[in-house]
């Protein structure tokens, strides 16, 4: 609490995050990792499908999609999204365990724009997160 500069900095960021995962101790992680931002609205899906429709409907600025859901898998859901992946609108970054795939190639051919591995680092997810909110309030 002491560090005004890292209270005004977290502060500072505002936007919608959508996690599309299945996986209920991921989702608690990054759901106690964005707690330090006020301005950081968490939106959660559980399957693919669901991520889909959130994604159109509550139009995230950034999204984090694991690759391997119990519905579909994340590839399908960025070539759901291609058109707002494509457009700018939607900025989508992969998280898995495994190392380069064919579908985390194919998912980045199609416009993904980072894969991050899991166990997550905590200091990747915050640079991750202040360059993908950060960047779309200078891209508007």
């Amino acid at each position: 609490m002491s560090d005004n500069g890292d209270q005004s900095s977290s502060s500072e960021l505002r936007g919608k995050v959508l996690y599309i995962e299945d996986n209920l101790i991921n989702m608690e992680l990054i759901e106690t990792a964005l707690a330090v931002y006020p301005g950081v609205t968490l939106i959660k899906a559980h399957t693919g499908m669901q991520g889909i429709e959130l994604a159109r409907s509550e139009r995230p600025d950034f999204v984090l999609l694991d690759m391997h859901l119990p519905d579909i898998g994340g590839l399908e859901v960025v070539r759901a999204l291609n058109e707002e992946i494509a457009s700018g609108k939607l900025r989508v970054t992969l998280l898995t365990a495994d190392t380069l795939s064919m579908d985390i190639v194919k998912a980045m051919s199609l416009g993904a724009y980072d894969y991050w591995l899991k166990p997550l680092s905590m200091v990747k997810f915050e640079a991750g997160l202040r360059r993908a909110l950060t960047r779309k309030d200078t891209a508007a």
